[in-house]
């Protein structure tokens, strides 16, 4: 498909309408599982605005096989590589010696920074349950609220989950909108610090300081794990920061004269699924086999990891397709000749559509692919630089962070395991989370005035 087909711009407008408002009655009203809402809101789209069943079709087909052509290796290869992380105990040796070196005192900032770098290889969910335990212990410890030290652990996961590749929601807006991941890894680390001190160390002393939550009953007794069993903090960080370093370097190469010798070798080296391959590989050798995992254990622990990216592909090859029936149809233009004349930057539509996807879906990657899909449908995003291309991706993350509330899982899970009601949780959590994603834009978008 070349060329997109000459419709009618109302009728256009009128479908998209239609079909984004099914979508989202399918999943907050009927509880539809988000891949068959989003496939049936694009196909619905794609008939009311008149295009051709065999147009529909071919949207169908190629935003399945575009989509997941440039992520399925990548969200395999990097669940792979967080559950070896996770089973070593590399996850507990980062927070541990970051506790260590911070001091009490500061030991908020050190589960922040910890739980920005482990939901990088790490799921969200995962990474929480991992680390909590070690917020809990030093609330025991410190006769401190809880919430001084889980808010900043979970400020940090919520910004490796959000801004900063490989974490799959990222990886899945670059790839949309044709973006180089280093420049987005670039983008992201700046956004996500940002985010990180606002709504972790700040917000948490304030949450702990308002709210006295105790150390839940139920691990308040429960004895500290066997630090002698933990492999080495510097080898943990070297593990992670290969795909990220070689990512980097074949961003700079592309752009430094200087590198143009090394260039080759970076451009293969730094390819997003070669890195992650890479650091995958280092991982099963030094945190599996030389930490007493055999080799059959370590293919149970990875193929089980396996088990939540199929939802995830999922979800995304259907963004996939929304996108390309928007682009298909010649709604992405409209949609970007209205944004043209409002005289909105890019930056801050992809926030707004992003932000208003998650309050009323709830789901961050829902929300990234929908913003995204219609973001990429829009004329004129290939001539973008991929600095600006990169804030857009740290604006969708944002917009998809804002916000979290009872139609999101996450809410549930940081309720029950700390013991929360929901009114304190609102207070808490999903002001946590609207810090994270605003503050996240805000730089995205400051970056961006300067490209």
């Amino acid at each position: 498909m070349n060329e997109t087909i000459v419709l009618d711009p109302t009728r256009l407008v009128v479908a998209a309408l239609i079909g984004l408002a099914l979508l989202l009655i399918l999943i907050i009203k009927f509880k539809i599982h988000a891949m068959i809402s989003i496939l049936i809101g694009a196909i619905t789209i794609g008939i009311i605005a008149g295009m051709p069943f065999t147009e529909i079709v071919t949207a169908v087909n190629d935003g399945i096989s575009n989509t997941l052509k440039g992520i399925a290796l990548l969200v395999g290869l990097g669940s792979m590589f967080g559950a070896v992380l996770e089973a070593s105990g590399g996850a507990q040796t980062l927070a541990v010696t970051m506790v260590k070196k911070f001091g009490d005192e500061k030991a908020a900032w050190a589960l922040g920074i910890t739980g920005l770098v482990i939901a990088m290889p790490v799921f969200f969910d995962a990474g929480l349950i991992i680390l909590i335990p070690l917020a809990f212990s030093l609330a025991k410890r410190t006769k401190r609220s809880s919430l001084f030290y889980v808010i900043p652990l979970l400020a940090g996961l919520a910004v490796g989950h959000a801004f900063i590749p490989p974490t799959p929601g990222p990886v899945l807006v670059a790839t949309m909108l044709n973006v180089d991941l280093g420049w987005v890894i670039l983008v992201g680390l700046a956004c996500g610090a940002c985010a990180m001190v606002v709504a972790g160390p700040v917000w948490g002393s304030i949450c702990g300081k308002k709210y006295m939550i105790p150390v839940p009953e139920h691990v308040a007794n429960q004895e500290d794990f066997d630090e002698s069993k933990l492999p080495k903090f510097s080898t943990v960080v070297l593990i992670i920061m290969i795909p990220l370093v070689l990512i980097i370097l074949k961003s700079l190469a592309s752009v430094i004269p200087a590198m143009e010798p090394v260039a080759p070798v970076l451009t293969f080296l730094g390819e997003p699924f070669v890195a992650l391959l890479l650091a995958t590989i280092a991982a099963m050798y030094v945190l599996g086999t030389k930490h007493g995992y055999s080799l059959e254990e370590l293919e149970k622990i990875m193929t089980k990891s396996l088990e939540p990216t199929g939802l995830i592909l999922l979800v995304t090859a259907c963004g996939g397709v929304l996108r390309y029936v928007l682009q298909y149809s010649g709604l992405g233009e409209v949609i970007g000749n209205a944004v043209a004349s409002a005289h909105l930057p890019l930056v801050l539509v992809a926030f707004l559509v992003a932000a208003l996807v998650r309050i009323c879906v709830g789901s961050a990657t829902v929300a990234m692919t929908m913003a995204a899909g219609i973001v990429a449908a829009m004329p004129g995003i290939a001539e973008l630089s991929p600095l600006y291309l990169a804030c857009t991706v740290a604006a969708v993350a944002g917009g998809a962070t804002v916000c979290s509330h009872f139609n999101d899982s996450g809410f549930w899970l940081v309720k029950s395991l700390v013991g929360l009601d929901e009114k304190t949780n609102l207070k808490t959590w999903t002001i946590m989370e609207t810090l994270v994603g605003f503050t996240g834009f805000v730089v995205a978008f400051i970056i961006s005035l300067f490209v």
